[in-house]
């Protein structure tokens, strides 16, 4: 069996973001990085930045990817792996090409890579390969020699990531009044994305019919549901619906919105829901917007109680799910044979993406896969 002590080949962890505003004068460039190549008007920027200014205009993707950094350090250190972990985002500081910048200076020269995306799309995990490979391409253009760079298997149904959203799920139905809870629905929630991207995730294999997509969040929500069954004794009825919908009307989406749906429970005569952000790792603005500020307001308007439970964040048992995920991945790459540790029906997924998995509309070098320029 393999030791899942030994870091090598990897000399370092990165964790990959999408990144947030830090202030209110940072929503507008922010969203300028986010929509680049889109001709957005910087009037309507300010429009599509309202959401942030809600909040003073400070994201909390930044601050939870602070305390999973920290999670993670302590996770390492406390089990005598030795891997420094740096942070990149795609769209603010720290961006994603300065801290590999830094790691080249650092001599870091072979890096596993965590995505804050634990689901196969495009958005979630294609796209920040291509990030990867325009961060690489940048430092070649410098004179620095690229580092290898592997991207972490995709997390969705390991137990260190599944199982705290279990206990956030009973934690949401107990702070619900007494009489409401059995009869409580579970609202899954995850980011809508178009239907034609949701169809042309994952492997060609698992093309069409929602993809890996849709099959992955379908598989957690399952795998949820019959947990909290077994904990409460009640059989409750649940369905994945979506949110933060972004694109233009005439373009088919995944639906039916968190919205919509809670209005057709209140229809239907539930007695009250608990919303299940599955499809996000931490409380960033499509949490805090969407669902705790958006949809809690439909709920109220409808009479409909809900609750919304955790996102796993900085839980230490994620911690310890990255750490063995890496550990698991140099064991692979050592060519040492390993027992992935997943929950549902699905499996884990492959180590390596292959050329044509989450396939963009215009096609774009991509590190950390089977077609990667850098490998």
């Amino acid at each position: 069996m393999s030791d899942l002590h030994d870091p090598a080949p990897y000399d370092a962890l990165l964790l990959l973001s999408f990144g947030g505003p830090e202030g209110p004068d940072d929503v507008v460039p922010f969203l300028e990085n986010v929509t680049r190549g889109r001709g957005i008007p910087k009037e309507r920027l300010k429009e599509v930045g309202q959401h942030y200014f809600l909040f003073g205009g400070v994201s909390p993707i930044n601050d939870q990817n602070r305390a999973l950094l920290d999670a993670l350090r302590k996770d390492f250190a406390d089990h005598g792996l030795d891997l420094p972990v740096y942070w990149g985002n795609r769209n603010w500081a720290p961006y994603l090409t300065d801290t590999l910048r830094d790691m080249v200076h650092d001599g870091r020269r072979r890096i596993a890579v965590l995505a804050t995306s634990a689901y196969a799309s495009y958005s979630g995990c294609r796209q920040y390969r291509e990030n990867l490979a325009d961060a690489l391409g940048a430092l070649k253009a410098e004179g620095l020699a690229p580092p290898r760079v592997d991207k972490l298997r995709h997390y969705f149904n390991d137990p260190g990531f599944v199982r705290p959203m279990i206990d956030g799920v009973l934690a949401a139905l107990a702070d619900l009044p007494a009489e409401l809870r059995a009869g409580a629905h579970l609202v899954f929630t995850t980011h809508s994305i178009p239907t034609a991207a949701a169809d042309a995730s994952g492997p060609v294999a698992e093309h069409g019919d929602g993809g890996a997509y849709l099959r992955e969040h379908r598989d957690v929500a399952r795998v949820i549901a019959e947990a909290v069954r077994e904990e409460t004794g009640a059989d409750r009825p649940w369905e994945l619906v979506y949110q933060s919908r972004s694109g233009a009307p005439h373009i088919p989406w995944l639906e039916p919105d968190i919205c919509d749906h809670l209005e057709q429970l209140h229809g239907a005569g539930a007695p009250a829901a608990v919303m299940v952000p599955i499809g996000f790792v931490s409380d960033h603005m499509e949490v805090l917007y969407d669902l705790d500020t958006e949809a809690t307001a439909k709920a109220a308007e409808l009479g409909l109680p809900v609750r919304r439970s955790a996102t796993v964040g900085a839980d230490p048992r994620f911690a310890a799910a990255v750490r063995r995920l890496v550990l698991e991945r140099a064991a692979t790459e050592r060519g040492e044979p390993v027992r992935p540790c997943v929950l549902g029906a699905l499996g884990a997924s492959q180590d390596v993406c292959p050329v044509d998995c989450c396939p963009a509309r215009v096609p774009r070098p991509a590190a950390a896969g089977a077609d990667d320029p850098y490998a």
